[in-house]
């Protein structure tokens, strides 16, 4: 990785990539418009990567006149995919204008124009004679992620979520040993939750939902710890997350009771070429929408945002632990 000094573009974050003067003069002074570089937040990649993203079609202009080769990967990805990727469709037309290829196979298969495709703005490169396009499924993908979000507006910030797919409530509630709270109790625990957080902790809510359940905590992070999704994930898989405000959205993914990936970030559109083709496509369609991304991947099909926000189908106290 080049010495971000010697590339001259040490200091540049991520609104700096949008100032045309600024990249200009760095240019002029010597700057490596080739170079790899440690840029803000000590995130990787190439200036014209950076600019893709961040910066605006003039600066995209200066940089890619001025680039080896307006398609060079970096991290399995150019920088047209990246433009794309993070849905900034006027970057990408000034990366095609400057000879990018939208058609260039990448990441499992998929190049920015067929991504774009499945995006909001679908028609923004001329699909080549003879194209497929996307698959039926693909397009049923990318239809299903648009109402999924549309139904999934307004989700509180702070709350734990487990999603669990072929699971009914009942069979949830029973794997977990937990019993009914009775609504007068539950009046007091939802006019302030915050009185006893220790008590409180053990109570959950659960709903039936097409595809599965949906386990919730609108106080606290239990629906997202081995305690819960381990139990429900038995012979099906569970997706999981704490939405804490103060440190992001912190995920779990457990799959016939085994812990199979923690510390996840849910929705926080990460495509590296590590993934499969289907887990790039969720990647790139839910972006920032955590909650839908979980119900998505556990196949949940909820009709609106009720088993979320509530009132849930059924509260439950589950057994006394240390928690």
């Amino acid at each position: 990785m080049t010495d971000p000094q010697l590339a001259g573009w040490a200091g540049v974050d991520g609104p700096g990539w949008a100032d045309l003067a600024a990249i200009r003069a760095r240019l002029e002074a010597g700057a490596d418009p080739d170079s790899g570089v440690y840029a803000f937040g000590g995130y990787e990649g190439r200036p014209l990567h950076f600019a893709a993203e961040w910066g605006t079609p003039e600066t995209i202009t200066e940089l890619a006149r001025r680039v080896a080769d307006v398609d060079a990967e970096f991290d399995d990805r150019t920088a047209l995919w990246t433009a794309v990727f993070a849905h900034r469709p006027d970057n990408a037309r000034a990366l095609v204008a400057a000879g990018a290829d939208p058609w260039r196979p990448m990441m499992a298969g998929w190049s920015p124009g067929r991504l774009a495709l499945a995006g909001p703005t679908p028609d923004l490169f001329p699909i080549p004679a003879g194209h497929p396009g996307l698959t039926p499924d693909e397009a049923a993908t990318a239809a299903e992620a648009r109402r999924l979000i549309a139904a999934l507006e307004n989700i509180d910030d702070y709350m734990g979520v487990a999603c669990v797919a072929d699971l009914t409530a009942a069979e949830a509630a029973r794997r977990l040993q937990a019993r009914p709270v009775d609504d007068t109790a539950m009046k007091a625990v939802l006019a302030d939750p915050w009185t006893d957080s220790d008590a409180h902790l053990g109570i959950v809510g659960i709903t039936d939902v097409p595809g599965g359940c949906v386990v919730t905590q609108p106080w606290g992070y239990v629906p997202s710890t081995p305690e819960v999704t381990l139990p429900l994930s038995k012979g099906t898989v569970c997706y999981s997350l704490f939405a804490n405000p103060q440190s992001g959205d912190q995920g779990l993914v457990s799959r016939d009771g085994v812990i199979e990936d923690s510390d996840t970030n849910p929705g926080g559109g990460d495509a590296g070429g590590h993934l499969t083709a289907d887990e790039i496509l969720a990647e790139y369609l839910y972006q920032g929408q955590a909650v839908a991304y979980l119900c998505a991947m556990a196949g949940l099909r909820l009709p609106d945002a009720r088993a979320v926000v509530g009132p849930p189908d059924l509260w439950l106290r589950l057994p006394e632990r240390d928690r």
